[in-house]
């Protein structure tokens, strides 16, 4: 019988897979966005199990994200390793619209987990780069070309450019060298040699349900590039069934000479409904397929373009037990340093060095308030991704507010227009502490809930909130009995799908956390004692 693996291989919102391959480790990145600190790295020695070792963007030097939009900042890091250096390059995408500045950066580490260089600026042509180290000793950036002319399309094809690593500069003349397929959108660019043919591994047809992943190659690396006869390698763009939608977005990874896979953006809808695919509030998380080759082209072991939910288990993995929960629980008092915050937990667009203190008072984390809920500049709030449908989050907390703009409290998020907030605040006409559930949607503002008055003096206060196939039930405690306060709401629109059928760009995934905003004098505080996270696995 042969043993298989369940994707996602990493569940929740971690899209544009760069998969890397050292020895016997394995290292695959992923986009942030905007939250902080920027791309993840994961590591692996089986390829199914993977672990968040390593965040490259640690200085705001290295990536300033303050002002940027929802869903713009740090997409697509492409990770190589070349003269005894791992090379990361990264896009810092600032505006959007007619014009999109795209801001391309190379940093570079000795080892990984150590510390990352400062940023090197390579070009702002367009996003998504990549960098290609051959065989011959010439290293090249490749990206996707943006084109901002008014009757032109944006997606212009790929271009390639000579990159020196010792000047870490951009050597002779851009060529643009692939066009893209009838799928359209060409972007996400990724390369490798074999048998003396360059294959080149695009996304295509853009980020939703019609996303593909699209395989070329040539004995040239200028071209030209024929496109695969199994074309696409990858999509569901036309079977509404599949578990794993949204498939594209792809990494070659070589186990053996005759073993290799791809990891690939999917997305699960929570339904399939009558004329659309439904919502993803996990957003687009990373699965991974088997490849074979045929007449020298890749192919899904399953010979269809369709992933599979169930995959055979790499040769490296039939021993171990694939991790199926991530639950966790963050106990404040056990940690000693920031340092040892869990790599799970983000902040948003800025680090909260100056806003985040464990010594302040001993045993619990202190937020101190910032900016609102809705600024994108500097926010004091701490969340980690959904990574299951059914879940509950636990937190206990102290908090004096002195007047209604100090705020604090749990809250589920997907960016500053979209939200659930269950905050506790002072009204200032009943003179006492009150909660209330403000819901942000699609840049529309209202309360959801009734106001619940805390009439006597509370040291601490429980905030939980349950969430069960895309409805959310928030609760509070203050007397050792839970209360449900709100009616159950749809979460769902936590989601791209919702928000881009609204008109706005969404590229993330919903997140839960705890947050602090003083509106006032930016120093109300609020002192956490735990966050707790438990999946609930049916």
């Amino acid at each position: 019988m042969i043993k298989t693996f369940t994707n996602p291989i990493i569940p929740g919102f971690s899209p544009d897979a760069s998969v890397l391959r050292v020895d016997d480790d394995y290292y695959l990145t992923t986009s942030t966005f905007e939250w902080w600190p920027g791309i993840e790295i994961y590591h692996s020695k089986d390829l199914v199990n993977w672990e968040i070792i390593d965040n490259p963007l640690t200085r705001m030097a290295q990536a300033d994200l303050r002002g940027n939009y929802n869903s713009g900042s740090i997409w697509a890091p492409h990770l190589s390793y070349s003269a005894n250096k791992f090379w990361l390059i990264y896009t810092n995408v600032k505006t959007t619209g007619t014009y999109k500045d795209t801001l391309n950066y190379v940093i570079t580490a000795d080892n990984i987990g150590g510390r990352w260089s400062e940023p090197t600026f390579v070009n702002a042509s367009g996003f998504d780069p990549c960098l290609f180290h051959d065989d011959d000793g010439k290293s090249y950036v490749i990206n996707m070309l943006f084109d901002h002319r008014l009757n032109e399309d944006n997606f212009e094809g790929l271009v390639i450019q000579q990159f020196n690593l010792q000047s870490r500069q951009l050597v002779g003349e851009r060529v643009k060298f692939y066009q893209g397929t009838s799928l359209g959108v060409c972007e996400g660019p990724q390369m490798i040699k074999k048998d003396d043919w360059y294959y080149l591994l695009c996304a295509a047809g853009g980020t939703g349900y019609s996303h593909a992943a699209t395989v070329a190659r040539s004995k040239n690396i200028l071209g030209p590039y024929e496109t695969s006869p199994y074309h696409p390698l990858l999509s569901t763009k036309n079977i509404a069934t599949s578990e794993l939608q949204k498939a594209g977005h792809a990494s070659f990874v070589k186990v053996t000479d005759n073993e290799w896979y791809i990891v690939h953006i999917s997305a699960r809808p929570i339904r399939v409904l009558s004329k659309q695919r439904g919502n993803c509030p996990l957003g687009r998380e990373t699965s991974m397929q088997k490849l074979v080759w045929q007449s020298g082209w890749p192919r899904l072991a399953n010979l269809t373009a369709i992933p599979d939910v169930h995959v055979e288990m790499p040769s490296i993995a039939c021993h171990i037990q694939q991790r199926q929960d991530y639950s966790e629980r963050i106990e404040f008092n056990k940690l000693t340093k920031i340092s040892q915050m869990p790599k799970s937990m983000k902040s948003l667009r800025i680090p909260l060095d100056r806003q985040m203190s464990l010594t302040a008072h001993p045993g619990f984390l202190r937020l101190v308030g910032r900016e609102s809920i809705t600024s994108l500049h500097e926010q004091s709030l701490l969340a980690r991704r959904w990574q299951s449908l059914d879940f509950r989050v636990e937190t206990a907390f102290e908090f004096n507010p002195k007047n209604f703009q100090q705020i604090a409290g749990l809250i589920l998020f997907y960016d500053t227009d979209n939200y659930q907030y269950l905050q506790m605040s002072h009204d200032e006409r009943g003179h006492c502490n009150s909660l209330q559930i403000e819901e942000g949607k699609v840049g529309i503002h209202r309360y959801i809930s009734e106001q619940v008055n805390l009439k006597n003096v509370i040291n601490e206060i429980k905030l939980a909130v349950n969430v069960t196939g895309g409805l959310s039930q928030f609760e509070y405690s203050i007397d050792n009995q839970w209360h449900r306060i709100g009616k159950q709401n749809s979460s769902e629109y936590l989601s791209d799908d919702y928000i881009k059928n609204k008109g706005k760009l969404a590229f993330t995934g919903a997140m839960v956390g705890i947050c602090v905003q003083d509106l006032d004098q930016h120093h109300a505080h609020a002192d956490f004692k735990y966050f707790d996270y438990q999946e609930i696995h049916k």
